[in-house]
């Protein structure tokens, strides 16, 4: 989710810099949302905030952070501003006999040396099917496989999505409804899911532990090749569409989980707009149509259709396979060859290729509608993006490279021109488009703004041209140009992928050629395309450079597409009574028998659903078992020591010459009054500028010298303690060698930026508004979270009023207020400085290789003698909670986000480590099989903030409402008439072992371990905590059913809904909820 209980963090920093590294996929649909999955509210595993999938780009790289502030200089790029660069990989990878392979079927086609990710990757084929196979080796131990199929579609019914969906329910070696939950339940995986692109289909998993690796890898052979759905219609209509019709006397309805998702989809706006401009460039090619289902279109599709498209194209000749990490590679290949040798050849590689789009001899203008809310000016909710095409044919590596640093120049920063021109000129309220998008067979370019008038359309497409044929004419700024180069190269060097495994990372970059039948080592390779660049501009210079580029692909391209998006108040009804229509002539045009056929079909297919699986299926999916779980929890090295009187955590791990800091203040005496603009003061901090730089100036100093500096509030309640634990955390992170450089300009950041830019601040305050506006049509179930937390917690009213619908509407009101009360809001941002900034209070944690950290004591001594001394504030009482009532939050959608909560803490209950194993298994069997399977909804799911008490049920992209709480209120039953076997029970365990084990990386191990002291949890309760998660027993599940009668009897309840859906309610439960409109 985007909410977790125990981080409620909030990244207020300059979000939207970090779009070059981690621009989630517009083009990939998964299986399984990440952002559902109930999070680790244990003993703090890693609560990094979830990141986006990384995008498949060269340049994809991360940070440690939250947000990093992008910003860089290049005159003379200093190289002690970036990270060593890869050595070659150790000797002992030694690797694949040529002769065993060909024993098995397989000849190399090439072998090579991946010095930036130290690796030997060796690229196989194998001979009767000609299956190609990547074999990454090296010491990395979150091991992962891929297999991928170029799935080209040809209509909108979303064919490719719903086979994604429906190959892992059951195959030939696991014959039950769905191993792929049985893997969620009891496996160690570090990753587990599948994506559906325009044109292809992944299916990756990875795990550190080797015997769960190849458990799962041969579930996913088996699914891929030997799927069940292609005997049982029931799971294509499961899982894609169907009539539901539960009685003849009743309305027939549309049912399916990708049914469903995709109706989520094409609620947003932001997601509207881009499948629009994709089809629209895309005319005559596969890339025309929509690989994840237009809900309009879904329910033509018939399961003869579906089973030729997986006869097709899941066959060997059609797959590019990946091997990662440090398992044997013989290994690898002899799994391989149990599936592949069942196989001939086939003439799927001809028939899935997928042809280039023709360019456009002149430009065209696209109209749409979108679901708007009645409330405000409709004329000023307008959106207009322009695309283009760039061009007929994939291009070579170097002209991608320097294309991403292009569009890193113009968009990845706050400061960059082309984003700042358009924020600036109050044409509109945030930007829309994703720069340049590389995932696809052909490049694409996008840009444009929301929250425009009218009457500025024209004008913002105006500002555009003349903005980019500017920088084409005059070039940039040396010290811009030094600074993103410096940012990328930094970020490329780290490789941090956060809690996405860096294999699977660069097998997206991998496939990206690969799968147009390109060369796959290529983009594994940056370190000499990289230093090509940098010559050739330091020998040309930069206008040489990136002028053409902007000219070539841009300025004189004339496969341009203009997408406008017009607020239609009505769009979401006229859908709704569209489909009515239809369902009542489909109705119409059946008699009596068909009428109780379909009732009885209808029941058929719900108990299946619900009929658990008999213990010998699910005996089949291979597991782990106790004996291979560890008995202690991974320790962090944690040295607490003190500097000038301050607390300063320590953490020696390798970082590869990398520092990673937090500086931690204490929010407690802040003024409740104050809470809601302290996401704008972060953001302020970093977007504003000194007494003597601009914000443009002060953005380029911290990337020319760091790897990015983040500010943002935690808050979090604190188990046995009424007072939350409330902080800002600035993070940064930077070479060893730049130490100095990194705590002098957080010192900046926080004392010398000047709060006065009155136009910036107004900005911001629109950015945030389209951000929460988005956020509650795209992730309404944890804006219903936020709420109902803030009914129950104070910790949880801290961070609503932060990040919420309150804040939401906080910010309707300040953007009135900024014009007439200035001076008053400049002065409350000061006055949250002066609160915050103090030594008493203050922690700083600090992670990197020993030699560093001691090298780092003086930087940090000079920091904090820095920070003002004045005496700790007392602590502001916020004892404040919302009415806790039952809410409908209403905004213009065709899916429901619904939720339930209490704390069950209030009813006696004392934590015990089997909660979080109970609450797991909850998610993924009742809630699973009810809310998702039978009920239609994309995701239901459970979560226990172990440190407030509070218990909440949540659903996602939910056609229901009312059903979906009588879910909720059964689970207490459903526990109580529990029978579990012992399989059952140990997968539970190791299944919530492995998230509490989850892989981390250096910055996350220091962070997390920061926040367990934060949070007051000791080494001593993580190893109690899990000897009774490993202790857990059958009658523990059903003594939890009695705590969480607590949610059914006392529970508040939050849905984030449709007017149609909340009506409905309201005539079946009158009153049920209180009603507010949020668009």
């Amino acid at each position: 989710m985007e909410r977790t209980a125990l981080l409620r963090s909030l990244t207020c920093s300059a979000i939207a810099s970090n779009r070059f590294f981690f621009r989630s996929s517009a083009h990939r649909l998964s299986r399984f949302s990440s952002s559902l999955a109930p999070k680790r509210h244990r003993l703090i595993s890693n609560p990094t905030t979830k990141r986006s999938l990384l995008r498949r780009r060269l340049l994809r790289a991360t940070s440690s952070s939250t947000s990093l502030n992008l910003r860089k200089h290049f005159s003379t790029l200093s190289p002690r501003a970036v990270a060593t660069p890869h050595t070659q990989p150790p000797s002992e990878f030694s690797g694949v006999e040529d002769e065993y392979a060909e024993k098995l079927g397989f000849e190399k086609v090439s072998e090579q040396v991946i010095g930036e990710c130290k690796s030997k990757a060796v690229l196989f084929k194998h001979k009767k099917t000609g299956a190609e196979v990547m074999s990454v080796l090296n010491d990395d131990e979150n091991k992962v496989f891929g297999i991928v199929f170029r799935t080209p579609p040809n209509d909108s019914t979303g064919i490719p999505h719903i086979l994604e969906h429906s190959v892992l329910c059951g195959s030939r070696k696991y014959p039950l409804k769905e191993p792929f939950v049985e893997l969620l339940k009891g496996s160690l995986h570090t990753f587990l899911n599948a994506f559906t692109y325009p044109d292809r289909t992944c299916y990756p998993v990875a795990s550190t532990n080797t015997k769960d690796f190849y458990n799962l890898v041969d579930v996913y052979l088996d699914a891929v090749f030997f799927p069940k759905c292609l005997e049982d219609y029931q799971t294509f209509q499961q899982e894609g569409w169907h009539y539901e019709l539960n009685n003849p006397a009743e309305d027939i309805s549309y049912k399916g989980v990708v049914f469903n998702e995709m109706k989520g989809v094409y609620s947003q706006p932001d997601n509207i707009l881009g499948r629009a401009a994709q089809q629209a460039l895309f005319p005559d090619n596969t890339y025309g149509v929509d690989s994840g289902g237009d809900p309009r279109v879904i329910p033509k599709l018939t399961y003869e259709e579906f089973k030729e498209f997986h006869r097709k194209y899941y066959h060997p000749s059609n797959a590019r396979i990946w091997f990662y990490g440090d398992d044997d590679p013989n290994e690898r290949l002899r799994i391989l060859s149990e599936y592949l040798d069942m196989f001939d050849a086939s003439s799927a590689p001809n028939e899935s290729k997928v042809e280039t789009q023709k360019l456009f001899s002149e430009p065209i203008r696209i109209v749409e509608k979108f679901p708007a809310g009645e409330g405000g000016d409709m004329k000023k909710k307008n959106m207009v993006c322009l695309n283009w095409l760039l061009s007929d044919k994939p291009l070579d590596l170097e002209t991608e490279l320097t294309l991403g640093f292009l569009d890193h120049l113009i968009l990845g920063t706050p400061a960059s021109p082309l984003r700042k021109i358009l924020l600036e000129s109050g044409l509109g309220d945030a930007i829309v488009g994703g720069g340049v998008e590389d995932e696809l067979l052909q490049p694409q370019f996008s840009i444009g703004l929301k929250g425009v008038s009218e009457d500025d359309i024209q004008k913002v497409e105006e500002l555009v041209m003349r903005t980019l044929k500017k920088l084409a004419e005059e070039g940039f700024d040396a010290d811009a140009v030094e600074a993103s180069m410096n940012t990328i190269e930094f970020s490329l060097r780290e490789n941090n992928t956060g809690s996405f495994p860096r294999g699977l990372s660069l097998m997206l970059r991998s496939i990206g050629k690969w799968i147009y039948d390109m060369d796959p080592f290529e983009p594994l390779k940056y370190e000499k395309p990289l230093m090509a660049l940098k010559a050739r501009i330091a020998e040309e210079g930069s206008k040489a450079v990136f002028s053409p580029l902007i000219e070539k692909f841009i300025l004189n391209n004339p496969h341009r597409v203009t997408v406008e998006m017009q607020p239609d108040p009505n769009k979401a009804s006229r859908e709704e009574e569209a489909e009515k229509e239809i369902l009542k002539k489909v109705k119409a045009s059946m008699t009596d028998e068909d009428l109780a056929e379909l009732a009885r079909a209808t029941q058929e297919l719900r108990l299946k659903q619900e009929t658990p699986d008999p213990p010998e299926a699910l005996r089949s999916v291979p597991s782990l078992s106790l004996l291979d779980i560890p008995k202690e929890p991974i320790r962090i090295p944690t040295e607490v020591g003190d500097i000038n009187g301050v607390k300063v955590l320590q953490h020696d791990l390798f970082t590869n010459d990398v520092l990673y800091t937090e500086v931690v203040f204490n929010m407690s005496s802040l003024k409740q009054e104050l809470l809601p603009l302290v996401p704008l003061f972060c953001q302020s901090l970093l977007e504003m500028g000194t007494k003597d730089l601009t914000f443009v100036q002060l953005n380029q100093l911290i990337g020319r010298k760091t790897g990015g500096i983040s500010v943002y509030p935690f808050t979090s309640s604190v188990r046995g303690r009424e007072d939350p634990c409330s902080h800002i955390i600035v993070r940064g992170k930077a070479m060893g060698g730049r130490a100095e450089d990194l705590f002098n300009l957080v010192s900046r950041v926080l004392q010398e930026v000047q709060f006065t830019d009155q136009q910036r601040f107004k900005q911001f305050v629109s950015q945030s508004k389209a951000r929460m506006e988005n956020r509650l049509r795209g992730g309404g179930h944890g804006v219903a979270a936020a709420r109902m937390d803030a009914k129950l917690n104070v910790a949880g009213w801290i961070s609503e009023q932060m990040g919420g619908v309150s804040y939401l509407e906080f910010l309707q009101t300040l953007e009135e207020k900024v014009d007439k009360d200035w001076d008053g809001i400049s002065s409350s941002l000061e006055e949250i400085r002066k609160s915050l900034l103090s030594r008493n209070g203050c922690l700083i944690n600090m992670t990197a290789d020993g030699r560093i950290l001691t090298n780092s004591g003086k930087f940090v001594s000079k920091f904090l003698d820095s920070l003002p001394t004045n005496s700790l504030i007392e602590k502001t009482g916020w004892n404040a909670r919302l009415p806790s009532e039952n809410e409908a939050i209403v905004i213009p959608t065709q899916v429901n986000y619904v939720g339930k909560a209490a704390n069950i803490y209030d009813t006696g209950y004392q934590l015990d480590g089997s909660a979080y194993v109970i609450s797991k298994y909850i998610s993924n069997t009742w809630l699973w099989d009810r809310v998702r399977v039978s009920g239609g909804a994309y995701g239901g799911f459970c979560e226990f903030d172990t440190h407030s008490g509070v218990f909440s049920f949540l659903s996602y992209r939910d056609p229901n409402l009312l059903k979906t709480l009588d879910v909720y209120d059964g689970t207490g039953d459903f526990l109580r008439g529990l029978e579990m076997d012992d399989d059952t029970l140990t997968k539970a365990i190791i299944g919530t072992i492995g998230d509490v084990d989850s892989h981390q990386l250096p910055d996350a191990k220091g962070y997390s371990s920061m926040l367990r002291y934060l949070l007051g949890i000791t080494e001593e309760e993580r190893q109690r905590r899990r000897e009774e998660i490993l202790s857990t027993s059958v009658e523990d599940f059903k003594e939890f059913a009695n705590a969480i009668e607590a949610v059914k009897d006392k529970g508040v309840v939050v849905a984030v809904a449709s007017p149609d859906d909340v009506d409905t309610a309201h005539k079946e439960c009158s009153n049920f909820f209180q009603i507010k409109k949020a668009l």
